[in-house]
């Protein structure tokens, strides 16, 4: 039986919280070999470094093997992905869970 793992990230996804952020993502993906889903519904801001915390993380889980899907973005999210167009990058596992509830409407 496999367990994903889902790790809630919230508040602001900045260079002012880089270090703090990318330590929980590494033990989160050391903890979850069956995949590991980032639920950003919660995040308010988020900014270059954010984008490449997230972008690390999708690396680091490959080559460990492990699955790692970004879900339920929300505008702030969505915003920047498509500013820095990480379609391509992340592909369907990009907002895999569709929209945060509040943008849903």
């Amino acid at each position: 039986m496999t367990s994903v793992t889902t790790l809630a990230l919230d508040g602001e996804l900045t260079i002012y919280r880089a270090a703090e952020t990318r330590t929980g993502l590494l033990a989160a993906i050391s903890d979850s070999p069956d995949g590991l889903d980032i639920d950003l519904a919660g995040v308010t801001e988020i900014d270059s470094a954010g984008v490449q915390l997230l972008m690390a993380a999708h690396r680091d889980a490959r080559a460990r093997g492990h699955r790692l899907r970004i879900t339920r973005c929300n505008a702030v999210v969505s915003e920047a992905f498509a500013l820095f167009d990480l379609h391509a990058f992340f592909g369907e596992q990009l907002c895999a869970a569709g929209p945060a509830p509040e943008d849903a409407a």
